[in-house]
Order: structure tokens, then sequence, then C-alpha cells
């Protein structure tokens, strides 16, 4: 398999769970204000929406949406612990938190990355994450992880709640919301995506194998 990515971006998340799985894959960078992969060719020719995650498969098909390719690479483990045997109500609920953080968190934060966002919308858009972090925080209060255990919903959270660093938005009102986050951070698996994707220092990594 082969992931197109851009270091940060949401496709973080699949990036995680491959290594969660242990999946045997390749890693291509895409550079997405030019459109270009690092070789220079045009990532409109491999994906026409532009965007990242792409995970090609071994029969040379190419799939995208994050919360579909995180279902998808949970599925290639056997015991399928980061999502929850079919039809069990753990994996109705793996999925609804996927569902949320997709609706809810990811399209969330959109307006927040342009410049020419109005005042208005940008502030409309900061209340209602605010409100999603109250919410997220609560739970999180009574569980470790989104479901109960640990899944591929927790790699997506993890990964889009991150750009709260990046936008400069303030976090200390949820502290059970930034406990989450050092837990999931701490997973092998997570630091082992951090570094690949040069989101972490080789030295802050080291003890990771």
């Amino acid at each position: 398999m082969k992931l197109y990515y851009s270091a940060g971006a949401c496709s973080l998340a699949v990036h995680i769970a491959l290594r969660e799985v242990g999946a045997q894959f390749d890693l291509t960078a895409v550079n997405l204000a030019q459109h270009r992969t690092a070789d220079g060719t045009d990532y409109y020719t491999i994906s026409p929406r532009g965007y990242v995650p792409l995970l090609e498969l071994d029969d040379g098909s190419r799939h995208t949406e994050g919360a579909a390719l995180l279902q998808y690479v949970a599925d290639l483990d056997p015991a399928q612990a980061l999502i929850g045997r079919t039809g069990s109500t753990h994996r109705m609920s793996v999925i609804e938190w996927l569902t949320f953080v997709s609706t809810e968190l990811h399209k969330g934060f959109g307006p927040l990355w342009y410049k020419d966002t109005p005042e208005a919308t940008r502030q409309g858009a900061k209340d209602k994450l605010a409100k999603r972090f109250a919410e997220l925080d609560a739970r999180l209060a009574k569980q470790p992880y989104l479901a109960g255990d640990y899944s591929v919903a927790d790699a997506y959270a993890f990964t889009v709640l991150n750009w709260a660093n990046v936008l400069s938005l303030p976090m200390t009102a949820y502290p059970n919301v930034l406990a989450y986050m050092e837990r999931v951070a701490a997973r092998p698996a997570v630091q082992a995506a951090l570094r690949a994707e040069g989101l972490v220092k080789e030295d802050a990594a080291s003890s990771v194998a």
C-alpha cells in the first residue's frame, strides 16, 4: 500500500492507524500548496480532489476520505481491536465518534484556516468548536478514550485536536482533553508516525522502538 500524506494534515490519522495494525506501506508526501508530490508529479493526476489522505492499495485502486480509510485500515487487523467486531455495539460507537470528529471537529476547523474568512464567521467557528471541546472534556473525564478503549476514532481526534495548537486556540479550559492528547501521543505508533512526518524531533522520540 501507499499513503499520500501531508505532514500534520488529517492524513496523519490514517498514518497512525497503519502503524497501529502493523501494515506494510510506503509514504508519499504531498505539497498541498502546490498540489505536487515530492518528485514533482501533479497531485491532481492522482487525486482529482487534490487533498489527502489517499490510500493506494496493492491492486492499484485509490481511495480517499479519512473516516472510510480508518475503518478499512482497522479491519486489516484480524482482531479488529481498533474498531470492534462487525455488528457489535462497540463498533457502532467507534463509527459514531469517527463521524463526530469528521463533521463536528474536522469541518469545524475549516473557516479558521483562511485569512479572508470574515471575523464573524471565524468567531462563530471558534464558539462552536468550544462547545465540542467541552463535550469531549466531559466524556474524557469518565473514560480514557472516546469509545472506551483506544480506537481509530482516537487517532482521528488526536490529529484534528492538534490543530488547536497550530491555530493558537486556548485549550487550558479542557484539562481532560489535554490529558487525553498526552495519552494518545505516548503510544509508540503515534510517536513513529509523528517522527516519520517530521513533527517531532528525533531525540524526542528516541525511546520509541
